[in-house]
Formats: C-alpha cells, structure tokens, sequence
C-alpha cells in the first residue's frame, strides 16, 4: 500500500484503506434478491436461483451445503424448511452466484469500450482533526481505464493484495498529493 501513513487516525482523520473502498463500491453495485432469506419468498428465490443450473449447484457445494436431492426438493416446495445454518449457507451460496453471474456485465460496463468509467475519490474525514493538523486535501475525479477486469476479480475472489495495487495505479495518477488518498472516506463509480 501507499503510504506515509504509518500511524493513520493518530490526529483524528477518519477513512479506510482505498483496497477497502473499491470492494465496497463493487458491492453496492451487486443486486440481487431484496427479502431476507428467512422469508418463505426470499427462501424461494434463492433455491430457484440456485436450482437453474450448475453453477448454482457449484455455489451451494462450496457454501457447504450438502443435503440430499429429495431434501433439497422438499424446500423447494416448502414441505421441509432448511436450519439456521443451511439458511446462512443458502445465503452465502445466492451471493456468491450472484457475485460471479454479475462480473461479466460488470467488466463490460466499467470498461465502457475502452473509454473507462469515472471515479470520484472521496478524502479522509477530518473533523476530529485540530485545526493545525489538517490537511486540504480535495475530492478528486479521475477516468480510470484499463484496471476494471482486473478490478473486478480481485473483487470476486476477495483478493485484498491485487485491489491494493490497483488502488496505488489509480492514486498515482494523482499528482504530488497521490499519498494523500492512500486512506479514502469512499469512491464512487457508477456502472
């Protein structure tokens, strides 16, 4: 990571890693069934999601579930209702399909066709910094190119290590102030 701020939050100045802030705006850009999975609806989203194919089936062995086809059957037409911990792992494995089926388009659109998409980096919050302590450190926007697919799979398999690097590729573009941004109160991209 970028950094100067080997002691980050010492004055008061309040944000998270830039790695940590592009993970999260992915995820506000992942859609997917609204009822909670404790609902009979959501219930029954999830297992048809799941059901349609064998990707589904995928995710719901690396979730762990592993029930029978005729248990599986009986909470699809809800003569049997799956335990707290299959219901857990019924969520996990709908989020983790959704995540992969949602990639693709991700890319697709982030990349624009080549033209990238716009990024608004929001700095550190430093009200709880003294006055002599901070800094001015303005919102920037910037056209990010070229990162989005590698983005996007550091971001499917969780990969902290790679966001990190792509996050100090974009922060350089920045200027003098580059380090500045290490630490973010968020970043914005619509897709």
């Amino acid at each position: 990571m970028a950094g100067r701020w080997m002691t980050f939050g010492q004055y008061g100045a309040e944000g998270v890693p830039g790695k940590q802030a592009l993970a999260r705006q992915l995820d506000e850009l992942l859609t997917g069934i609204v009822s909670e999975v404790t609902t009979e609806r959501g219930l029954h989203a999830r297992l048809k999601y799941l059901t349609a194919s064998p990707a589904g089936y995928a995710a719901m062995a690396r979730a762990g579930i592993d029930v029978t086809p005729r248990t599986l059957m009986r909470w699809l037409s809800e003569e049997a209702h799956p335990t707290r911990v299959n219901l857990t792992r019924i969520d996990a494995a709908y989020w983790d399909l959704r995540r992969r089926n949602v990639a693709k388009d991700l890319k697709g659109r982030l990349n624009a066709r080549g033209r990238g998409t716009r990024m608004e980096i929001y700095p550190v919050e430093q009200r709880g910094v003294i006055a002599q302590r901070r800094r001015d450190i303005p919102i920037r926007s910037v056209n990010v190119r070229l990162v989005w697919d590698d983005m996007v799979d550091a971001w499917l398999n969780e990969d902290e290590r790679t966001l990190d690097e792509i996050w100090d590729d974009i922060i350089c573009d920045l200027d003098s102030s580059w380090d500045a941004y290490s630490y973010v109160t968020a970043v914005g991209f619509g897709a």
